[in-house]
């Protein structure tokens, strides 16, 4: 029983892991095309490795996935060869930041990951309201967890072009103590930057030079209160991307585009609203009680348009019509009038039937 409790135990501990498989450009996935795709889901925790570059024996990506400086990228992490997002990204109670860092290199597929990298994403630690210890509050891995494996951020605008080893990573803390512990999940991505920015960042770090066993964010349990969090690595470059950690559980990260959503330069679809408004400005405001008038009784606008709108070209009282053989005078406008009123009450036909009986004078 307890060998079995043993073997149930790590075969949890294995699901917990997890490697970054994929991209997203501008919502556009890009799948696995330019990531160097490592043979295990296990995390690194030898500060003394080169497997803190990339990973352990990565192998060899397809090409470079391409970008311009202003793109958002999005990278995409889970514990097995499945993206469905009803699975923790990491899961395990693995919580920690998570990170990107980027290296500025000749030819990204000859690339080693030894190169100088930069920083330029972090979302980190935040106080959940009423924690009293690390392990309740907001983390990192907590949003890439409850947000379906996907965190965005932009390539800053001023980036310089070129090729660049994009290296992702989350730190699971769960582990960790004063010597030691945390857990590191890398993969590096090939990207080929364009643009016309000039920067060209020299706050940078090598691996596994850039952390130790002891070192900020990384030598300390979460498994007591919290009121900071040092953020291992360098300070974000100019142009990088500081989020906030949001979710304590499956949700929607605010403010960050879905990873399927349409890439920002796309135009735009016009809104249902908009689409159901009429586009003919002169429409009157009542045109529906209008068309339901007309509807129950059809008149002709060529023969309204003729009808004189002002009623003063009438006199007030309108004579009457004449009885049947009756001889009726009338002057040229009382005349006038009356032929105006029969036509607007299409009475053409009466007036034809009594024509003889006028006498105009």
């Amino acid at each position: 029983m307890k060998t079995a409790a043993v073997i149930a135990g790590l075969a949890a501990a294995a699901n917990a892991h997890a490697t970054w498989q994929y991209l997203w450009k501008n919502g556009e996935d890009l799948g696995s095309k330019c990531v160097r795709k490592v043979p295990s889901n296990s995390p690194i925790e030898d500060y003394s490795s080169t497997a803190l570059q990339c990973n352990v024996n990565p192998a060899d990506a397809e090409g470079n996935c391409e970008f311009a400086a202003g793109d958002e990228v999005t990278i995409e992490m889970h514990q097995h060869d499945s993206r469905a997002a009803t699975e923790e990204g990491i899961g395990g109670a693995h919580w920690g930041p998570v990170l990107a860092y980027m290296a500025s290199v000749e030819d990204a597929a000859a690339a080693t990951g030894a190169e100088d990298f930069f920083k330029v994403y972090q979302n980190a630690w935040a106080k959940a309201p009423g924690s009293t210890q690390g392990d309740n509050d907001l983390w990192g891995t907590k949003d890439l967890n409850y947000g379906g494996g996907k965190l965005s951020f932009t390539i800053p605008k001023n980036l310089a072009p070129g090729d660049y080893l994009l290296r992702a990573e989350a730190i699971a803390l769960h582990a960790a103590s004063s010597a030691g512990g945390a857990q590191h999940y890398v993969s590096c991505y090939q990207l080929t930057v364009s643009g016309s920015g000039t920067l060209k960042p020299t706050d940078t770090v090598t691996f596994p030079d850039a952390y130790s066993k002891t070192g900020p964010g990384l030598g300390f349990s979460i498994h007591a209160p919290l009121d900071s969090y040092p953020v291992p690595g360098p300070a974000l470059i100019e142009g990088g991307t500081e989020a906030t950690p949001q979710l304590l559980t499956f949700g929607t990260i605010k403010d960050t585009p879905a990873a399927t959503a349409a890439p920002p330069t796309a135009t735009k679809p016009a809104s249902s609203a908009a689409s159901a408004t009429p586009t003919v400005t002169a429409a009157p405001a009542s045109s529906s009680a209008a068309q339901t008038s007309a509807a129950a009784e059809p008149t002709s606008v060529a023969e309204n348009s003729a009808v004189p709108s002002s009623p003063a070209a009438a006199p007030t009282a309108a004579p009457s019509s004449p009885a049947a053989g009756a001889e009726k005078k009338y002057t040229i406008a009382e005349f006038i009038a009356f032929l105006e009123e029969a036509d607007s009450a299409d009475a053409s036909s009466k007036s034809r039937r009594h024509a003889r009986a006028f006498r105009l004078f």
